[in-house]
């Protein structure tokens, strides 16, 4: 209470308050309700950029200077802590004296009569701006290319899935545009680099004049931008890029006061009929612009597909099909391999991989369908039933550690993610018996949105393996980026690495850099005794393969060791094991 204060305190307290106070920036306030009238403690005037005699003394003087799409919020907080429903705390922008608006928090208390009624506000203004303005920067570089205004690459695949959605909905077709500047790169070299941005911005500035309406427009990367042509035949999209070319290349950039010719190479593919996934869709027509790059540049070329091709994209749609019924029938099942402690044998964990029953109630090992389940965009859905399914089977094997595999897309699908929160946040004994393992080069596509994922499933509780290291180009720093758990070797190291010494130098130093951030190893595609003992030596903490069981569904090992409490070992001679120094 501003007017109880300066009644109550002395001058040197007053002074005190009204030091931290312009220390802080903050500015306190007293709003008498019944005359309307405002009194202030702080530099209001530096606050607002007032002059002494424009400061609001009045409710109604300071409401004329919220902007007017905020003040409705602000009445409704008040409205709600006069009634006693909620806290008075708001962010809202207020007019200064440039006529700019400033951001401010506010939050107070307000006193009420004997009778019940509000009497006085009292609260205190805080500056936000700097804070706001970083947020939207933030907020706008999550969905936008820096560069070129366009929308980034994460936020075009997200406009193309939805495009892809649709399209299949309502039996629609569309394309996708990828759009190459060509010789960039001498331009470069030639002009310097802020002369090849200028180029790339106005590139995207003329392929905004040479689209239609509702078409999207976003930036692939490097020289390369991507459009999203929602509903569109061959013949209009080829008219389009048609288009596109002529715009580039009929007007001069000015450059250094320079004048040069600049031609652009575009590549597109169809879908739903030539892809169903965002993922395939950029590929494809990065693969028709390559073509076109090919073909001389400055031209257009559609994504084709050979006769084999054709004849495989058949194929492909009788086992999407296959895979939508036995989702349906519930012939999706998971197969168990044991994960075994390289000195001991002992089991330590179990990794699920995905299997199928026909119609005859024949196994169909994922290498069968998973690629074509892909190719068809239903991996989502297959990563949310074999989430289901590990996570039945941890309730029902309470003595188990169970590690999965996702794809690429489902590491950036969050409804898969909020499908998991919903299933551990009140199991923790489930979440610490839970491993997400996502491949080295799904994680290195999008470096930042897979340490987001990791991160959130590590919050949970779960713990998270590189599944495949060392089959991409994992550095120190993406390691340190992803900050996950446990690293599986790539099995191709694994193979033959008795005989083979670059394999064996290769492994030491994965090994290397994995010890080096602290995270558990293992080994895949072990086969024989021989590689055990040699892996055991070069200190993996883990061993995987064929040598200690292949994938079985509902194993006698996994139900024994439920029944009875005792340790399971698995093949391998124990004189081997007792060599081995960790």
């Amino acid at each position: 209470m501003l007017r109880s204060a300066r009644n109550n305190l002395d001058l040197s307290q007053l002074d005190q308050m009204t030091t931290a106070l312009e220390a802080s920036g903050d500015v306190m306030y007293e709003w008498d309700l019944a005359t309307d009238s405002l009194m202030w403690l702080g530099r209001i005037s530096t606050l607002f950029g007032l002059e002494g005699k424009l400061v609001p003394t009045t409710g109604e003087t300071y409401h004329n200077r919220i902007n007017p799409e905020d003040l409705p919020s602000r009445m409704r907080n008040l409205t709600d802590h006069f009634a006693g429903e909620a806290y008075y705390d708001c962010e809202y922008r207020v007019r200064d004296g440039a006529g700019n608006f400033q951001w401010v928090h506010d939050r107070g208390a307000v006193e009420v009569s004997t009778s019940g009624s509000p009497t006085r506000l009292t609260g205190v203004l805080r500056p936000v701006t700097i804070r706001k303005q970083a947020e939207a920067r933030l907020e706008y570089l999550a969905s936008y290319d820096e560069l070129s205004g366009h929308f980034n690459k994460l936020r075009l695949r997200e406009s193309l899935d939805f495009a892809l959605e649709q399209a299949i909905r309502y039996d629609n077709e569309g394309a996708f545009l990828a759009v190459g500047v060509d010789h960039l790169g001498m331009i470069n070299t030639a002009y310097g680099f802020e002369a090849g941005d200028a180029v790339l911005v106005e590139v995207g500035e003329r392929l905004d004049k040479s689209i239609r309406g509702a078409d999207i427009v976003g930036r692939l990367g490097g020289d390369r931008f991507g459009v999203i042509m929602s509903v569109a035949t061959v013949e209009e999209a080829d008219a389009i890029a048609d288009r596109v070319l002529q715009t580039v290349r009929e007007t001069p950039f000015e450059i250094n006061d320079e004048r040069i010719y600049v031609t652009v190479s575009v590549g597109f593919v169809l879908f739903p009929e030539q892809t169903k996934t965002s993922f395939d869709a950029f590929a494809k027509a990065e693969s028709a612009l390559l073509d076109a790059k090919s073909n001389g540049r400055d031209c257009v070329k559609p994504y084709k597909l050979t006769t084999e091709q054709c004849e495989n994209y058949r194929t492909s749609m009788v086992i999407g099909e296959e895979v939508k019924l036995a989702l349906k029938e519930d012939r999706i099942a998971l197969a168990y391999q044991p994960i075994v402690d390289s000195q001991t044998n002992e089991l330590v964990l179990v990794e699920a991989l995905l299997r199928m029953y026909d119609r005859d109630g024949n196994v169909v090992p994922a290498g069968k369908f998973i690629p074509v389940v892909e190719q068809l965009g239903m991996i989502r859905v297959i990563d949310r039933r074999v989430l289901e399914l590990a996570l039945e089977d941890l309730v029902r094997y309470p003595h188990i550690t169970m590690a999965v595999n996702i794809s690429g897309l489902t590491a950036s699908d969050r409804s898969w993610l909020r499908a998991l929160t919903s299933k551990v946040k009140s199991r923790p004994d489930l979440a610490e018996r839970l491993i997400v393992e996502i491949t080295e080069t799904a994680a290195l596509h999008d470096l930042e949105e897979s340490a987001r994922f990791v991160s959130a499933v590590r919050q949970l509780g779960c713990k998270v393996a590189i599944d495949d290291f060392g089959a991409g180009y994992t550095t120190f720093r993406h390691l340190k980026t992803l900050t996950v758990d446990i690293i599986k070797i790539d099995g191709s190291f694994i193979s033959g690495i008795i005989e083979n010494e670059e394999n064996q130098i290769f492994v030491r130093n994965l090994l290397g850099l994995a010890k080096a951030l602290n995270h558990t190893t293992i080994a895949e595609f072990v086969e024989t005794a021989e590689e055990a003992e040699f892996l055991a030596n070069e200190g993996i903490d883990l061993l995987q393969g064929f040598y200690f069981g292949k994938p079985e569904i509902d194993p006698d090992w996994i139900i024994e060791k439920n029944l009875v409490d005792n340790t399971v070992s698995f093949p391998g001679p124990k004189t081997m094991v007792n060599k081995c120094n960790k």
